[in-house]
């Protein structure tokens, strides 16, 4: 897994130096398309590491009500990843040392189609999450979070056992946008490879001559050699 996480940050690294070349709107737009699907595959397989990893250290508790907090300042927590099993949806939230801070600074609320995290006094700071939109409708009463090593697990109890394709309703709406034509079980470097040559058999002279600028110059710093379609 970590093998696959280097790899898939590397390609991100190569996707970022290409856009900071690319000129043309529709290979800056194909670009960054690929820059998201890159940064949410590696949230996604680090959360996975850390279930894997880590052992829960406290039972599930059930959901609180967020009260105002009086002190500190509140940092948004903007990165997280996500996994689900039949009944529950789980989000998982990387805070550093929340397992030192007294299990109630940790509070999560739930709505039928949201929740949100805060964590309290965590070194002098308030650390917060808000999820709206969710994909379809949760159980209040059954959701529930657990305080892990450097991460708060939160479970959202699906009220229709189904498989949710996506988090939030925001998220289905924007990819099926985009609707990118790499193949999401393919290897992560193939599928930048087909979206790169797509842009390029499809572009003018002009365009290709800027992919090839782009990744020439981009080879050019790792030392590895030439864009070749």
């Amino acid at each position: 897994m970590a093998t696959a996480v280097q790899e898939l940050q590397k390609d991100l690294e190569e996707v970022k130096q290409l856009l900071e070349q690319a000129t043309r709107k529709r290979v800056c737009d194909a670009l960054m398309v690929e820059q998201r699907k890159l940064e949410t595959e590696i949230a996604n397989k680090e959360a996975q590491q850390r279930r894997t990893a880590e052992e829960s250290t406290e039972l599930s508790k059930p959901a609180t009500i967020v009260t105002p907090v009086a002190t500190g300042y509140t940092v948004k927590i903007n990165n997280y990843g996500w996994d689900q099993s039949d009944k529950f949806v789980k989000i998982y939230i990387t805070v550093n040392g929340v397992h030192q801070i007294p299990a109630e600074n940790t509070q999560v609320s739930f709505t039928e189609r949201s929740f949100e995290v805060l964590v309290k006094n965590l070194n002098g700071k308030n650390y917060s999450l808000t999820v709206n939109n969710l994909l379809k409708p949760i159980s209040v009463e059954g959701s529930s979070r657990k305080v892990k090593k450097d991460a708060v697990l939160v479970m959202c109890k699906k009220v229709v056992e189904h498989k949710w394709e996506y988090l939030t309703q925001v998220e289905k709406q924007s990819k099926e946008k985009e609707k990118p034509s790499f193949d999401t079980d393919a290897d992560p470097s193939a599928g930048l490879m087909n979206v790169l040559k797509k842009i390029y058999d499809d572009g003018d002279d002009e365009m290709k001559r800027t992919i090839n600028k782009a990744w020439a110059e981009s080879r050019d710093k790792q030392g590895k050699g030439d864009f070749d379609f």
